[in-house]
């Protein structure tokens, strides 16, 4: 099987920065046709990025770019931007569900209001985008649905106790991922992705700031695990619960040390929330993806 994105059209929430930008990205080095759908159109005071940075950087590597402002919490935002995807590109192969609201505080110190805010990005904006796109990635030969969400396997009390909150929205994201896998099966692949290390993006310096993080694996990770599963027969599987190194090393990339900074050891990186971190798994991985 040749793979490749190609002349495929892709429409990435949350994309001007990130790793919905290094999904853009990569799948531009194909000559992908991307829609850029994010927020941002004028520069944020401390995050770098815009919908207009972001589509210069694709079609610098190969891709077209369509920038959209579009905040998912908005219904008519995503409908306006899904459809003048279709309108500039002609159709819809690939909605990658990217954008997302974090908040780690506990039960009792976080606002409703900001509740509401992460369940209105993570859950209803992975809902409206899906409902938009749906009629369009129906008429496609190669239909995915992509979520940036933890798998479901790995609940666990550790993953509540400290955010309780946000990781309701997060899995919430994947309960739509099951849901949708099994009323789509055989006419829409949809699937989930989540990173074993959390990822070097500057969403997630300003959410650790003065804090110790550590070393981080770089947004390039997810992004080729990404187009292994993109670039993937949609008929072959659906409904399945990712984690970036296990792809990548399914696909035969056992060293994965350029994604980490120079002489970093993987067992030193920072590991991520919702899956076993690299020391857990030490002397007994799990078995990788078909």
């Amino acid at each position: 099987m040749d793979r490749s994105l190609r002349g495929r059209t892709i429409f990435i929430t949350g994309a001007s920065r990130g790793i919905g930008l290094a999904i853009a990205r990569r799948a531009a080095r194909d000559g992908a046709n991307v829609a850029i759908a994010a927020k941002t159109a004028t520069p944020h005071h401390t995050l770098p990025g815009t919908i207009y940075t972001a589509a210069a950087e694709v079609e610098a590597l190969g891709g077209r770019a369509l920038p959209l402002v579009c905040d998912v919490r908005q219904e008519e935002q995503v409908e306006a931007a899904i459809a003048r995807t279709v309108e500039e590109f002609g159709g819809l192969d690939v909605l990658v569900n990217n954008a997302s609201a974090v908040r780690l505080t506990g039960v009792a110190s976080t606002p409703l209001a900001r509740f509401d805010l992460m369940h209105s990005v993570n859950v209803r904006g992975s809902l409206a985008t899906l409902q938009r796109a749906l009629p369009h990635l129906l008429r496609s030969e190669h239909a995915h649905v992509l979520s940036i969400s933890p798998p479901l396997s790995s609940i666990e009390e550790r993953w509540f106790a400290p955010h309780a909150p946000y990781s309701i929205t997060k899995y919430g994201m994947s309960l739509l991922v099951l849901g949708a896998a099994a009323e789509l099966r055989g006419r829409v692949a949809v699937n989930a992705l989540w990173p074993r290390t959390v990822i070097d993006t500057a969403a997630m310096r300003e959410i650790g700031r003065g804090l110790e993080i550590g070393a981080l694996r770089s947004p390039e990770i997810i992004a080729d695990a990404a187009w292994w599963i993109l670039t993937s027969d949609p008929c072959a599987f659906s409904g399945r619960f990712f984690v970036d190194d296990e792809v990548l090393r399914a696909h035969g990339c056992d060293d994965l040390s350029r994604y980490a900074p120079p002489g970093v050891a993987d067992l030193d990186l920072t590991p991520d929330l919702f899956v076993p971190s690299l020391r857990e798994l030490a002397g007994g991985r799990d078995s990788p993806p078909g």
